[in-house]
């Protein structure tokens, strides 16, 4: 896969992954924030049965969470990190998941209950992928003698459907159309299926 360096200095990633046939960045970074929040109200309303319409969907707590993570990558991105810090401290008590700010989530991402879901600073995720409760997407850890590699997080390409208590560890990439099933540990690159 090819990698260009990060545009920005302290970005944990280091590397940051190039446009590619298996994985394709998300592209919720070039709306505007109140655009992004209502077409996350959309999804809300589409794909859980149990919400009819953008007020109900505003109560979903999983929601909530990606609104505060939305704004608090916006600030993270500018460098106003304990700011950010603060606000994603404020969607954890809210909703019981972390969505660290630093990690990079496509438009119209659907997290479907959504307790217990940690996704780690450097992890990038594709438009139109779904999470369900209990997955991790993070690093491994680098205490290796050589040191921290250039990322320790995954990139999860478009359409993906990463099911209950999953987890996506280490700088594995997981191409588009992708399904990582219920409780299973992915730790290499999953190509399309």
């Amino acid at each position: 896969m090819a990698r260009q360096p990060a545009a920005a200095a302290g970005d944990s990633g280091g590397v940051r992954p190039v446009r590619t046939a298996h994985a394709t960045p998300p592209g919720g970074e070039r709306l505007g924030l109140l655009r992004q929040l209502k077409e996350d109200l959309d999804v809300v309303v589409a794909r859980d049965p149990s919400r009819r319409d953008r007020w109900e969907a505003a109560l979903h707590a999983p929601w909530q969470a990606l609104a505060v993570y939305r704004l608090a990558h916006r600030l993270h991105g500018r460098g106003h990190r304990v700011t950010a810090l603060s606000l994603t401290w404020l969607g954890r008590v809210i909703s019981g998941m972390e969505l660290s700010p630093g990690a990079r989530l496509g438009r119209r991402v659907f997290i479907d209950h959504g307790f217990g879901v940690v996704v780690g600073e450097g992890t990038v995720i594709g438009d139109d992928v779904t999470l369900y409760h209990k997955v991790t997407l993070g690093s491994r850890g680098w205490w290796q003698a050589s040191g921290p590699p250039a990322r320790r997080h995954p990139v999860i390409g478009a359409r993906v459907r990463v099911g209950v208590g999953a987890s996506v560890l280490g700088p594995v990439v997981v191409g588009d159309d992708c399904l990582i099933r219920a409780h299973e540990l992915v730790l290499t690159d999953r190509e399309h299926p």
